[in-house]
């Protein structure tokens, strides 16, 4: 008898689970036709589009209990599915080039801020070298391009609400640039209260009370926003074929022809829809995306996917020896075939987040490299580090300042001068976090050839013409300061104490 007990009690919790789904699903739907009542017509038919993607993710949402992933059927890649770069650039480049490069588009995701490092506005409009902002170095790049080779590659920036009318304001001054600029957006979420799972929105403003009730649902959106905004269809007819999707932080993510030939290279029949770069681990890199073989496809697992158990077997280098560089290049009739079908199945990333006034809410969201199990002989290339260089601290902008790196044609290279190729290990401390302030701290920006690695704490400054090499730790107390003097040559050493160098 307690045997069919059981059941039955399972069977009314399913069913009584089933009825909980559907009541929130039916009340969200509920809000956010309210929510529509209050747009003006344009601005309603664009949120509409939105809100269809977002009742998607949440209806999923509802259905997903746990990690999506069944840690025991991961595998490793087979051999062939991810190709050592290499071997792909050792097939060289045909005379034709440029009929290649009029087959592509670089698309580069500009929905971020930058009030990580303290600053307002769209990330991509910060100095990173010489007055030049992440923009203009992706505008210069791909003019070289054009010139070089007479070719006519656009330049497609996904921007979000957050960022949309700062970046259009400034595209002006590329007017006359040898480079077609379009923009889309991304959709506009409403941020869900954690407790009632409902929108935190009162209208469909996005000041005031409702400064914090949207946000731009991940990278992921980019199919979906691509595909609504009409863009894809336009670059289709325009005799695209791939697009070339990086974040407009990593300044490594130049357009590669070999990569780029590898592509256009394929028989008809086995056309490869998708190429992910990944890079070896490094210490630094254990948060990273991996590329793992699961049921039979190749798939993007990023830590949020992975149970509590096993993420410091995630992080690990041994067994997860790559990770996502996020540069990605995809097929345009691919994105368009499988946005029709409905056929993209992207994990949701559920971001649990605390708003100023201490409200808990979430957001859902996709990542555009999770797509990857959807499209045709997807393939990995394990890509030189020098691809992936993003800036995402004052640490990172230390280092693409330097004299590590030259500057030619908006792309940064690796100086021939450094005698190993690998990247110094940069911490700096809270002092440097705003760009502000790390541009007040140094007179200029020191020597670092020859640095192994650099950690910065406290209150310091450093003169003009400073030298560091190999490891260099510099440490200031609570209430104290270092001034590291002017043509100060730091070769291992720790400093710590106190020095003050005042004007006399």
């Amino acid at each position: 008898v307690s045997f069919q007990l059981t059941d039955l009690t399972r069977g009314t919790m399913t069913e009584f689970h089933q009825k909980l789904r559907q009541q929130h699903e039916d009340s969200m739907h509920r809000e956010l036709e309210t929510l529509l009542n209050t747009a003006n017509k344009a601005e309603a038919e664009t949120s509409r589009k939105d809100f269809e993607g977002f009742k998607k993710l949440f209806h999923r949402f509802l259905q997903v209990k746990g990690p999506s992933i069944e840690w025991a059927k991961i595998n490793r890649p087979p051999e062939d599915s991810i190709q050592p770069y290499d071997r792909i650039r050792a097939k060289g480049l045909p005379e034709n080039i440029s009929s290649c490069l009029n087959k592509l588009a670089v698309v580069k995701l500009n929905g971020g801020l930058g009030t990580s490092m303290g600053c307002k506005g769209p990330k991509s409009l910060i100095s990173v070298r010489n007055e030049n902002t992440f923009l203009d170095l992706t505008v210069k790049q791909i003019e070289h391009l054009n010139t070089t080779y007479n070719a006519n590659v656009p330049l497609v920036l996904m921007n979000s609400f957050n960022t949309d009318e700062d970046t259009k304001k400034i595209l002006q001054k590329y007017k006359h640039h040898q480079v077609h600029i379009h923009t889309f957006n991304q959709s506009r979420y409403p941020r869900v209260n954690k407790e009632s799972l409902l929108p935190i929105a009162k209208s469909m403003g996005v000041s005031g009370e409702n400064a914090e009730a949207w946000y731009p649902p991940g990278h992921g959106d980019i199919y979906a926003s691509f595909h609504n905004s009409g863009l894809l269809d336009r670059l289709i007819s325009d005799g695209k074929e791939y697009v070339f999707v990086s974040n407009i932080d990593n300044l490594g993510a130049t357009v590669d022809l070999f990569i780029l030939q590898h592509l256009m290279s394929q028989p008809a029949d086995r056309r490869c829809e998708f190429i992910m770069e990944v890079t070896d681990k490094t210490r630094a890199d254990v948060k990273g995306g991996t590329l793992i073989q699961y049921e039979d496809h190749l798939r993007l697992l990023e830590i949020a996917q992975v149970p509590k158990p096993h993420v410091d077997e995630f992080k690990s280098v041994t067994k997860f020896k790559i990770f996502n560089t996020n540069n990605l290049w995809i097929s345009l009739p691919a994105i368009k075939r499988l946005q029709e079908q409905n056929a993209m199945d992207l994990e949701i990333i559920v971001n649990p987040k605390t708003l100023d006034g201490g409200l808990n809410v979430i957001q859902l969201e996709t990542a555009v490299g999770a797509a990857i199990k959807s499209f045709n002989n997807a393939l990995g290339v394990n890509v030189p580090r020098s691809r992936f260089l993003p800036v995402k601290t004052s640490s990172d902008l230390l280092l693409v300042m330097s004299n590590l790196y030259s500057l030619d044609a908006g792309s940064l290279t690796m100086s021939k001068k450094r005698e190993f190729p690998t990247t110094p290990h940069v911490k700096l401390g809270s002092s440097f976090t705003k760009v502000q302030d790390f541009l007040t701290r140094f007179e200029n920006i020191p020597d670092m050839l020859e640095l192994d690695h650099l950690t910065v704490s406290g209150d310091v400054t450093f003169g003009k013409n400073v030298s560091l090499k190999g490891t260099v730790i510099i440490i200031a107390n609570h209430g104290d300061r270092i001034d590291i003097p002017a043509g100060a040559v730091l070769e291992n050493k720790i400093v710590s104490g106190n020095l003050r160098i005042l004007d006399h």
